[in-house]
């Protein structure tokens, strides 16, 4: 390893577990909400944790705070209001910091809205997945297409003025014709940030344990470039695999994420990532994953400090995600490790046309970005340099 000589921006990712039920396709750390919850005990082990986690990160300012779940809109304002009070006393956060609360459409109006944003929440996170009232059916969500819309008006009359919409395509006896609607719809309501993502059937959720028919492939590709194309033409910018954005609102939290930064997690389940620069060593640690457990102290499950083979293939997994790709100096930056490590693989994806390396910025095409999993499969340690 060269060692890095700087550490990464720190982020925050606070987890709220609860939701009103679980969705089929659901492989998230969350549970169903089946009766009052505890959300005084619950905010008080999320402020023990995080003086926990304060040694890790002393002196380091905190540049994003992102609350999801589950469904963190079940808590109240009040709730809200403490958890980020309580973070801000702990914690340095910067005064331009975006701090994204995700909210369902059947949880909030414009009072509980206008609530969390005068708690500090400035950016919203509303998961949408479809307009539809089939398509909603069909996978398990609580909402309708209406209480979706009026969410999106509510959320804006409550003076939000950066709003993510979460859709999702290729979904059970979805249309291009009715992706295209979807997408159609939420531009219309003009927000900020459009996250655009495909189904996928992950292990240990109700869909894998009974599949619903999705489209075939081809018709997925062509449900996705369709609505690509569509987001493109009303000035929403694609900077990463599923996120679309208007100028200036690309989501700072998982810019982050994507370029392997740091970030405390703090939550039952909650994982987070954290350099050293004393140590020149990377480490992931994750949180007890049962509410139950969490709120019992201690609240740590276990930690893992990077090796130089997961350090690349973490990396690669993040950062090929970007659009705009990266530039090399930011592999040595995050991992301390030299350029010469990606030689061959870098070798094989550029000449298998997934990649382009351009005065030393490493793209993704169009074509390296449909086969993501295959790009990076050739950064594993079998197939890198020693």
């Amino acid at each position: 390893m060269n060692g890095f000589t700087s550490l990464p921006p720190l982020s925050l990712f606070v987890h709220i577990p609860w939701c009103v039920r679980k969705c089929p396709y659901c492989d998230f750390n969350s549970h169903e909400a089946k009766q009052e919850l505890p959300e005084h005990n619950y905010i008080e082990a999320l402020l023990r944790d995080l003086e926990g986690e304060l040694p890790r990160v002393w002196g380091r300012t905190v540049y994003s705070i992102f609350i999801g779940g589950g469904t963190p809109s079940l808590f109240s304002p009040d709730g809200i209001d403490a958890i980020i009070k309580g973070v801000r006393a702990r914690l340095p956060v910067s005064a331009m910091a975006e701090i994204t609360l995700e909210a369902n459409p059947g949880t909030v109006d414009q009072d509980r809205f206008a609530g969390f944003r005068s708690a500090g929440v400035n950016r919203l996170s509303i998961g949408i997945q479809a307009f539809s009232p089939p398509l909603l059916q069909r996978i398990g969500r609580v909402h309708d297409g209406e209480q979706a819309k009026r969410a999106v008006v509510a959320a804006q009359e409550a003076g939000f003025d950066n709003i993510n919409l979460d859709l999702m395509y290729g979904l059970p006896d979805q249309t291009i014709a009715t992706a295209v609607d979807d997408v159609t719809t939420a531009i219309a309501f003009r927000p900020q940030h459009i996250s655009f993502y495909q189904l996928t059937l992950e292990p240990n959720t109700a869909f894998a344990h009974t599949p619903p028919v999705l489209p075939d492939e081809d018709a997925i590709w062509n449900m996705q470039n369709e609505c690509l194309e569509l987001l493109a033409a009303n000035g929403y910018r694609q900077y990463e695999v599923s996120a679309f954005a208007a100028a200036g609102h690309a989501c700072r939290h998982n810019l982050n994420y994507w370029q392997f930064g740091d970030y405390l997690g703090i939550g039952a389940g909650a994982h987070g990532k954290i350099s050293d620069a004393s140590t020149q060593s990377v480490t992931r640690y994750w949180k007890k994953r049962h509410p139950r457990d969490y709120m019992s102290s201690p609240v740590m499950e276990g930690s893992r400090r990077l090796t130089p083979d997961d350090l690349v293939i973490e990396f690669m997994m993040n950062a090929l995600r970007l659009t705009e790709g990266f530039n090399v100096e930011l592999l040595t930056e995050r991992t301390g490790l030299p350029f010469k490590t990606l030689e061959k693989p870098l070798s094989v994806a550029l000449d298998g046309e997934l990649i382009t390396l351009i005065d030393d910025c490493i793209r993704p095409t169009i074509r390296g970005r449909r086969f993501l999993n295959n790009l990076v499969e050739l950064f594993l340690a079998t197939k890198r340099c020693a």
